[in-house]
């Protein structure tokens, strides 16, 4: 199959409210593939109220191979204050394993890349796990290049509770 005959038979559509039980399930299947379904709270109506309510704080796009639902991606806007430009930052993306390796993970990546470019954004981001080698792998092969020296910090939970709990409190 050539790649056009590839592209014409997948699509990328923005996701709508309607999605929000398809979304979920996505969330879910990428929760088991990183063994973090243990962490998975979200539900249909907070996807909702958070994805398509008065504010909006992220964006789904859903790719499609011949019409059926196969992979998702969600991002958001972040801001570079070194380029006074916004960014994009990929929180997930996830392609069903039946459909890895025929061109979908690129499909959405360059439509992601494509966006960034037409909002005025300085760059695009992720994060992915330091053992999903094949991940890893594909990401390079797109010119994705990891951030040496950077670390991921985190708080969340009862350490984000106590956080602002301790606002405005002398220590």
């Amino acid at each position: 199959m050539s790649s056009s005959q590839a592209t014409t038979k997948m699509h990328i559509r923005s996701a709508t409210i309607d999605d929000c039980e398809l979304i979920l399930g996505f969330i879910r299947e990428l929760a088991v593939y990183e063994k973090l379904e243990h962490e998975l709270v979200a539900t249909p109506q907070i996807l909702a109220k958070t994805l398509f309510g008065d504010k909006a704080y992220a964006e789904v796009l859903i790719g499609e191979y011949e019409g059926e639902p196969v992979a998702y991606a969600l991002y958001f806007h972040s801001f570079s204050t070194f380029h006074g430009r916004p960014g994009i930052y990929l929180e997930d993306v996830y392609v069903q394993p039946a459909m890895r390796g025929k061109g979908m993970g690129k499909l959405i990546m360059s439509t992601l890349a494509h966006i960034a470019l037409e909002r005025g954004c300085a760059r695009f981001e992720w994060s992915v796990l330091d053992w999903n080698a094949p991940s890893i792998a594909f990401y390079r092969s797109i010119g994705a290049e990891p951030m040496e020296g950077w670390t991921v910090q985190r708080v969340s939970g009862k350490a984000l509770e106590e956080l602002a709990a301790s606002r405005g409190k002398e220590d």
